[in-house]
């Protein structure tokens, strides 16, 4: 058996699983960008534009994004492994992009309710198959991690999301009365945002951040305790809304609960061990400070009237926080898998990790991203024209970025496989 790090080839997935989700959420991204700049010059996105284009980067990008990374990080945090993966991989990713196209053109065409039934059918086999396959193998684990047990709490959170996702699709179409929408909405909303997206990056975090940037451990309070506390939250959240209860103070709660989060690992990263000059840190420390900058007006908006500009800056600051850390993760796994996997395969010429993305490209991605934000943000508060092409066109070219550097990455896979000599064992 291969090792390292304590990674081994039969727990790891072929780097195909990974990349495929990472591909496409590139992809997804830079469809974004096209709707974006479609948008700007007022051509007709359908009848639910605002639907259209969050779900495009709710799902297509981050949905992505974060089961790639899954797919990778169970076996090397939690030990988690999945046999047969290229198989079950394929099968979830098959069903999720069929459904996620079905779920945007009926949104573009709200006149066809027969495509509402289809997106929540392919959307909540291929999701529901995904989260049962992670889900399994990480509830027989016998001594969890604070990491491990956050996953689960994530996952159990992303079933509520789609649960609540597939009522709503259903209630478009006219399967169902949806008396309840308006609820189920709020709850939808709350378990992706905070449950699936925020909770996922926080149990990753209690060990991605120590092992690649070598800082300080966490709290115990923290990493032992914080999971459990949101994922409660979240559940009192359900019962408050169907009893017909204020939920302004569960919200501030656990907005109090991430900015504390986002403090500590920004002081973790400012002590880390190794205080070398990489896009990766800045990104973390970005997504950090736009969480911070977005539960900050959120406990705002329970105790006085905010404008709708200033919700729209807590949104584009949670959509910053998000896209930072994805960034963040990629920039680091997909340079690693396929030093990783190459050298085990006993290729004597693996490139090495700054070989496969280099540093300079992740930093370029980094300026950009950036410059898209303050771009976004700006675009908030003087609608002009300019800037909301502007805006546009850095999203798009943010995504393409990230699609080219990840297809360079492939190609030296495959050159180094076609091209180089291979040990013999």
């Amino acid at each position: 058996m291969f090792s390292q790090g304590g990674l081994s080839l039969e727990q790891a997935p072929p780097i195909s699983v990974v990349l495929r989700f990472f591909m496409t959420g590139a992809i997804f991204g830079v469809l974004l960008g096209l709707f974006l700049l479609l948008d700007s010059f007022h051509v007709n996105l359908g009848n639910n534009k605002q639907a259209l284009l969050t779900h495009t980067l709710s799902l297509g990008v981050m949905a992505s994004f974060m089961f790639g990374a899954l797919f990778q990080m169970l076996p090397v945090i939690a030990g988690v492994v999945i046999k047969m993966p290229t198989k079950k991989a394929m099968v979830v990713h098959l069903l999720f992009i069929v459904g996620l196209s079905l779920q945007l053109y009926a949104f573009w065409d709200l006149s066809t309710p027969f495509i509402y039934f289809l997106a929540s059918a392919y959307l909540g086999i291929g999701l529901f198959y995904a989260i049962f396959l992670m889900l399994k193998e990480l509830i027989q684990i016998k001594d969890h991690s604070s990491s491990s047990k956050g996953m689960i709490y994530a996952l159990l959170s992303l079933s509520l999301a789609i649960f609540c996702g597939i009522y709503m699709l259903l209630s478009l179409g006219g399967y169902i009365d949806g008396s309840l929408f308006t609820q189920i909405r709020e709850i939808h909303y709350s378990f992706a945002l905070f449950g699936w997206i925020a909770l996922l990056i926080i149990s990753v975090s209690f060990q991605v951040v120590e092992m690649f940037y070598v800082t300080p451990k966490y709290p115990l309070f923290i990493s032992n305790y914080l999971t459990l506390a949101i994922f409660s939250l979240l559940i009192l959240k359900i019962l408050a809304i169907f009893m017909g209860l204020g939920t302004e103070l569960i919200t501030s709660l656990l907005s109090l609960l991430f900015i504390l989060y986002a403090g500590i690992t920004l002081h973790r990263l400012y002590h880390r061990k190794r205080p070398t000059s990489d896009a990766t840190v800045w990104f973390w420390r970005l997504g950090m400070g736009l969480f911070i900058v977005s539960m900050f007006i959120t406990i705002l908006e329970t105790f006085i009237d905010i404008s709708t500009d200033i919700k729209m800056l807590s949104n584009i600051s949670f959509i910053g926080f998000g896209l930072s850390i994805i960034f963040a993760m990629v920039y680091k796994i997909v340079p690693f898998l396929t030093w990783f996997h190459l050298s085990n395969q006993g290729y004597i010429e693996a490139p090495m990790m700054h070989d496969v993305i280099h540093p300079k490209k992740a930093k370029i991605h980094f300026y950009i991203h950036i410059s898209m934000l303050t771009i976004l943000i700006t675009a908030i508060f003087f609608d002009y024209f300019i800037l909301n092409l502007l805006s546009a066109i850095l999203v798009l070219i943010s995504f393409a970025w990230l699609f080219y550097n990840l297809v360079y990455a492939i190609r030296k896979y495959r050159y180094t496989q076609k091209y180089t000599k291979r040990f013999e064992w």
